[in-house]
């Protein structure tokens, strides 16, 4: 750990004044050192009060993706975020989550960015990545486990968003089938997972899961066609939320899931799913990616995270994400 980590280490420690002496006695630095620690962190956004006689105190920490403000809030976790890449600016977090698999980073790095140049969602959709707005986080597992035991992975990464946001913020989003976070009928978050196969023998390579949280976007940090259909949590609280907090608590949930996931009981993440599903009970539209669409009732999900519809001579069927695509009868997710 360097100078300027450590020296914001103990300011973090405690709301008292350290003086420079003892700064410099604890962490084997120079008081020159100490100062400029000090000054780099402001550079950063850190306010420090430094009074005549007492020393630093940290006042306030900048809404950073940065490791240091991420770790201040996480708690222990399993494996989920042990190793943490946290950059202001990539083309993509997955893409960049691929090339570490590639070079063999281990299962659960995280890789956070500021922001995106070229975010992708659900078939190449863009994915509008503002700078210092959300979270653009992406993860890297490698679990033990056969490809027909991951089609639920994306569906625990929305509950996992759900139970963060609930955590941080008093409200629970619902989840719009099969794979979206919503708040008051609009996309609040886009989650989107590839898998890596070896091709001669069909076995996981890595996994690479991609969330993207709206936190702090106004109506204006959207483009005209996103703005229709996408909120933040910043426009239905009606106040800012802490990035670094909400990312945290995100790994956590991410490290809960992934253990189940692992154990093979997802009995708490299908309940918690069938309850937060927004589609439950209404008329969607069904939208094959070959062939008409379709109107039908949202009947059930099944324990493969899979929607059961009703048609209009009473007949029912399962429906998967790789097959088809719904929206609500008069918006986003109504």
């Amino acid at each position: 750990m360097g100078s300027r980590e450590d020296v914001l280490s103990l300011l973090r420690a405690g709301d008292q004044f350290l003086s420079g002496q003892e700064l410099s006695r604890r962490l084997g630095l120079s008081r020159a050192a100490v100062w400029k620690a000090v000054d780099a962190l402001r550079r950063e956004g850190y306010e420090i009060e430094a009074r005549s006689g007492l020393g630093y105190r940290l006042a306030a920490a900048p809404d950073a993706l940065t490791e240091p403000e991420i770790r201040s809030y996480l708690g222990p976790t399993a494996v989920v975020g042990r190793e943490l890449r946290c950059f202001e600016e990539l083309d993509s977090t997955s893409n960049y989550a691929k090339a570490l698999a590639q070079a063999g980073a281990p299962d659960g790095t995280a890789v956070t960015a500021d922001s995106q140049t070229a975010g992708r969602g659900r078939m190449e959709r863009s994915f509008q990545s503002p700078k210092g707005q959300g979270i653009y986080l992406s993860l890297l597992l490698r679990p033990p486990l056969p490809p027909d035991r991951l089609p639920p992975v994306t569906a625990l990464a929305g509950v996992s968003v759900c139970a963060a946001v609930e955590r941080v913020c008093g409200l629970r989003p619902g989840l719009k089938w099969p794979n979206d976070p919503v708040l008051e009928g609009k996309k609040l978050c886009g989650i989107l997972t590839e898998v890596s196969l070896e091709a001669e023998t069909g076995r996981l390579q890595s996994l690479v899961l991609g969330i993207g949280i709206n936190v702090l976007q106004q109506p204006g940090d959207f483009s005209p066609e996103v703005r229709e259909v996408a909120t933040s949590l910043a426009q239905v609280l009606g106040r800012p939320v802490s990035r670094p907090r909400l990312a945290a608590a995100l790994l956590e949930e991410l490290d809960r899931a992934y253990a189940a996931l692992l154990a093979g009981d997802l009995s708490d993440y299908l309940a918690a799913y069938r309850r937060d599903c927004v589609n439950l009970g209404k008329q969607v539209q069904l939208l094959p990616f070959a062939g008409p669409r379709e109107t039908a009732l949202a009947v059930g999900v099944d324990g493969d995270f899979n929607l059961i519809v009703r048609d209009e001579q009473g007949r029912e069927r399962t429906v998967r994400s790789g097959e088809v695509s719904v929206r609500g009868m008069w918006g986003y997710a109504e």
